[in-house]
């Protein structure tokens, strides 16, 4: 290869020189960002991370990174020739993404434990490793793209909108950014399955992950009242005067938009209520009509900004932004005042929740561009 030659992953060297860590999950994605780097002839090296005690997970079969999926991603490591490492990291991820998660519910917000899971042990943790290990880079079967940009690399949104991971990658810096790879972004998830039946991979059909990882059965208070047992503590549910409607048996039960389980009966009135605010340090769960979950303005705080320039030099600009991963960009400002950053939604918007990720795209008909974005701590 000459000096000026770059090979697919952006290095003037022979794929065979180019080491490659790959976080495996023992999914469909990631098996296949392996195996493809591998046959491209890279130096691939798989690693899982055990992230808890699997054994009650193995029963959920749309679960994530449990003991089924370990031995997965050790069967496709073994079936196309590269090596494969588990490695413990049950005490970070307790610590930074479980415990995170449970104290999240229990001050009223609601959490996002994968942004956290990407931000810490998989974007943190997990790349030291790879450069330990001697790696030029580290790939992900993320769907997002990483396209070289006149200042550098950028985050892109996937080809597959459908499958677009971009609001989850929000917190990725440009150091990361540098050092990162994604193999699968310009692919749909119909190509993925395709190349993994081609390449005679096992997990070709294996359903892809839907629940929280830590969550196999979908009933995320049953890891907060292990995590914190005797934390959840009753309170009243109240109008948005303040008047006492009803009782509730802690915060951490409750969403923002959530409409069913309030157990008000039938003397509320016709209208259907809905939950809007919680309030933690007074207990309250504040309800009120749908109109009443409208919101335009959101603060952050924590914001990651990967976009032009710096992010004091951002402020009043238009971008687009995504309040829940499955919506589609919308128009909105930003602002930055002392230091504040605050978001302003052309159109108010329904059951924005602090805990939440705000994520910013370019201002653009296509919004491919990710600029970054911040968790929600209040909106109004």
């Amino acid at each position: 290869m000459s000096e000026h030659t770059l090979n697919s992953l952006g290095f003037a060297k022979p794929e065979g020189e180019t080491r490659v860590v790959v976080a495996m999950s023992g999914g469909v994605d990631s098996s296949v960002c392996a195996a493809l780097l591998a046959r491209q002839g890279y130096d691939v090296v798989g690693v899982t991370l055990q992230l808890y005690d699997h054994g009650a997970a193995v029963k959920s079969a749309k679960s994530c990174c449990a003991g089924q999926d370990i031995y997965d991603a050790r069967r496709v490591s073994e079936m196309v020739g590269f090596p494969h490492y588990v490695l413990d990291y049950e005490t970070n991820f307790r610590e930074s993404v479980i415990e995170d998660f449970a104290d999240t519910y229990l001050k009223g917000s609601t959490p996002i434990p994968c942004v956290r899971c990407n931000q810490t042990v998989k974007f943190r943790d997990l790349l030291d490793v790879a450069k330990d290990l001697g790696a030029d880079c580290m790939a992900t079967g993320h769907y997002i793209q990483r396209v070289e940009g006149p200042d550098g690399p950028e985050l892109h949104r996937a080809f597959d909108g459908g499958k677009d991971q971009s609001y989850f990658l929000f917190a990725t810096t440009h150091a990361q950014l540098d050092f990162l790879r994604f193999p699968l972004g310009h692919l749909d998830k119909n190509e993925t399955r395709r190349l993994a039946t081609e390449m005679g991979l096992n997990v070709a059909s294996k359903p892809d992950s839907q629940d929280i990882c830590f969550v196999p059965e979908g009933r995320y208070t049953d890891v907060i009242e292990k995590i914190r047992p005797h934390a959840a503590q009753p309170g009243d549910i109240v109008d948005q005067n303040g008047t006492v409607l009803g009782r509730h048996r802690g915060v951490m039960y409750y969403t923002v938009g959530q409409r069913r389980g309030l157990g008000l009966g039938e003397n509320t009135g016709t209208d259907p209520l809905f939950v809007v605010s919680l309030d933690a340090d007074k207990g309250q769960v504040i309800v009120g009509p749908r109109d009443a979950l409208l919101r335009d303005t959101i603060y952050l705080n924590d914001v990651n900004w990967i976009g032009p320039g710096t992010l004091a030099e951002a402020n009043g600009t238009a971008i687009r932004v995504k309040v829940r991963s499955t919506r589609p960009p919308e128009a909105a400002t930003l602002h930055i005042d002392d230091g504040q950053v605050r978001v302003q939604l052309a159109q108010p918007d329904m059951g924005i929740s602090p805990g939440q990720a705000c994520a910013f795209y370019a201002d653009r008909d296509d919004a491919q561009r990710t600029l970054g974005g911040g968790w929600i701590t209040q909106t109004a």
